[in-house]
C-alpha cells in the first residue's frame, strides 16, 4: 500500500522489544496512517497513546488492534507516570511519541519522552515520516544525555540537517 502511495520505507522496525520512537514531523492525522502502514507492512505493531474516551465499543476494539493504548488526560492525571506503568507492564512496546505534542506549529517540544526513557531504561529512536521525499523510517538509536533541553536541540538539528518536511510544512519547525 505504501508503494502505491509513492512512499519508500527506509530500514526496519527497531530491533528491540521496548523503545520509544520519536515521530517527527507531526502535522497531520495522516502521519498515523502512514506510520501504521509501515509497521503493519513489516508484521509489527507500534503503539500510540490515545485519550481513554475514544475506547468505547466498537471503536475501542479497532483502536487497540491498531496499537492504541488508553491514557487518562483528565485534570490531575499524570500522563508520564501512566506511560511508565504501561511500559513496565508489557514485554514488548514500540511507543511512538511526538515531542511537538500537537499538529499545530510549535517551537517548544515536550521532554516527556526523555523522562520516560530515563525512568524505564528503554532506548529512543529518531523516527520520521518525510512528506517531501515520501520516506518513512524508525531511524537510528539516539543517545540521551542528562539534559533534556540539550537533547531536544540535538534532535532538532538532526531533523533540520535531514531536511524533513511535514505534510503541511508550515506547521513544522526545528527552530529553538
Amino acid at each position: 500500500m505504501l508503494k502505491l502511495m509513492g512512499w519508500t520505507v527506509v530500514g526496519e522496525p527497531a530491533p528491540v522489544n521496548k523503545c520509544i520512537i520519536i515521530g517527527v514531523p507531526h502535522t497531520s492525522a495522516w502521519d498515523f496512517v502512514i506510520s501504521w502502514l509501515f509497521y503493519t507492512s513489516k508484521g509489527a505493531v507500534a503503539n500510540i497513546l490515545i485519550k481513554k474516551e475514544f475506547f468505547f465499543w466498537p471503536i475501542g476494539y479497532f483502536i487497540r488492534k491498531m496499537g492504541g493504548l488508553p491514557i487518562d488526560r483528565s485534570k490531575g492525571a499524570n500522563v508520564i507516570r501512566q506511560t511508565i506503568q504501561l511500559i513496565n507492564k508489557r514485554e514488548r512496546i514500540h511507543l511512538a511519541l511526538t515531542p511537538e505534542g500537537t499538529r499545530s506549529l510549535n517551537k517548544r517540544w515536550k521532554a516527556g519522552f526523555h523522562i520516560i526513557s530515563k525512568e524505564t531504561g528503554i532506548p529512543v529512536y529518531l523516527g520520521y515520516f518525510d512528506w517531501g521525499r515520501k520516506e518513512i523510517s524508525v531511524g537510528e538509536p539516539f543517545e540521551l544525555s542528562d539534559n533534556a533541553q540539550d537533547d531536544i536541540k540535538r534532535m532538532k538539528d538532526f531533523y533540520r540537517e535531514k531536511g524533513i518536511k511535514g505534510k503541511f510544512p508550515e506547521l513544522f519547525t526545528t527552530d529553538y
